[in-house]
């Protein structure tokens, strides 16, 4: 990277993404100082530790949401920012104060801590920052393994590719997806105002080994796991079919990109771009389903709810056009690739996994 870099703070720095990123960072620049924040309160993020310490990564028990926390950790000249509470059925309980105060307000902290420094800042948001109806209202059609988008459309900012970033954002979008726009606008803002660096990039559907998948989060890892595990699965809504599509990223193309933005955070200061694996790299469950029989071996029997939840939608694919003309990035991994690689990861460690992901 460029910029001559002495300490780099990533918080949620045990999570999936943190952690490989932070590991592949050490690895690469062994003479920075790389701090992970986390406040484990994911379940699996503690297998993670010994894997940061063998990197040579200092943990820190701390938490976003108290500003306290982040005010012991030494100067630092980049935050990596990856914490979250990543489940876009946070609040739908009715109790939203945990994802808003986590993705917001500890956003808030982030900032004023960089701000403290100097420091610059790689925010991770999310594609769930463009609207559920209007991604609902989309025109698709029903493929023999996946829905896929038509030609003729009434909404900006959709083509071939998928939605790019001029996508219209007026409409609900779940708190997890508001709290991250939120985050958003407030780190350009210090950008204006404080004149700190820093580039967002709004990521589709991440997955890698290591990651500790549920329903609601990490479903690649979380179906994958099943088919090892031999656990429950079922196609939920659109009448039970399993033709949902969603692009899916290889964790370690994400640090690709991130590598290309450090060296050049000048060209990028202030832009927001999609990060997703495209068209290219996508998936339906019903696709996802015969990649994991295949990988393990196993073939479940897969329930359908043919009934729709709030927060669900049909088909969401990055249009990454934008990211791949600033920088000539594109995804390396696979489909298959990627699924031979986690149901490889999961059977390696099925002792420690088990807990977690079943």
């Amino acid at each position: 990277m460029s910029q001559i870099l002495k300490h780099i703070l990533i918080t949620g720095g045990a999570g999936f993404v943190g952690s490989n990123l932070g590991l592949l960072l050490k690895r690469d620049n062994p003479g920075v100082r790389v701090t992970a924040l986390d406040n484990l309160k994911r379940r699996g993020s503690e297998l993670n530790l010994p894997r940061l310490r063998k990197g040579g990564i200092q943990f820190t028990h701390g938490d976003i949401r108290n500003r306290e926390d982040l005010n012991t950790i030494p100067a630092f000249d980049l935050i990596l920012e990856c914490s979250a509470e990543p489940s876009v059925l946070a609040g739908y309980d009715g109790l939203p104060d945990y994802v808003v105060n986590t993705n917001l307000m500890g956003t808030v902290n982030c900032l004023e801590a960089a701000r403290l420094h100097g420091a610059n800042m790689v925010f991770l948001s999310t594609s769930r920052v463009y609207p559920i109806e209007t991604i609902n209202k989309l025109n698709f059609e029903e493929g023999e393994t996946r829905f896929e988008l038509s030609i003729e459309q009434t909404v900006s900012g959709i083509g071939p590719r998928g939605l790019d970033e001029t996508f219209p954002l007026e409409g609900g979008r779940s708190l997890y997806g508001t709290t991250k726009l939120c985050s958003e606008f407030l780190l350009q803002e210090y950008i204006a105002m404080y004149g700190m660096k820093g580039v967002i990039n709004r990521c589709g559907v991440l997955t890698g080994p290591w990651q500790m998948g549920k329903v609601d989060q990490g479903v690649v890892v979380h179906w994958a796991a099943q088919h090892v595990f031999g656990g429950e699965l079922a196609y939920i809504g659109y009448g039970g079919m399993g033709k949902q599509v969603r692009d899916v990223l290889h964790v370690e193309d994400l640090y690709d990109l991130i590598n290309f933005q450090l060296e050049q955070l000048d060209k990028h200061n202030g832009k927001v771009y999609n990060v997703g694996g495209g068209r290219e790299v996508s998936l339906s469950l019903l696709e996802l389903t015969r990649l994991c029989q295949k990988a393990s071996g196993r073939n479940l029997s897969i329930n359908s709810v043919p009934e729709t939840r709030s927060g669900d939608i049909p088909l969401y694919i990055s249009d990454c056009t934008k990211v791949e003309l600033a920088n000539g990035w594109k995804p390396r991994h696979q489909p298959e690739e990627i699924i031979d690689e986690i149901v490889q990861w999961i059977s390696d460690n099925k002792n420690s996994l088990r807990p977690v992901l079943c």
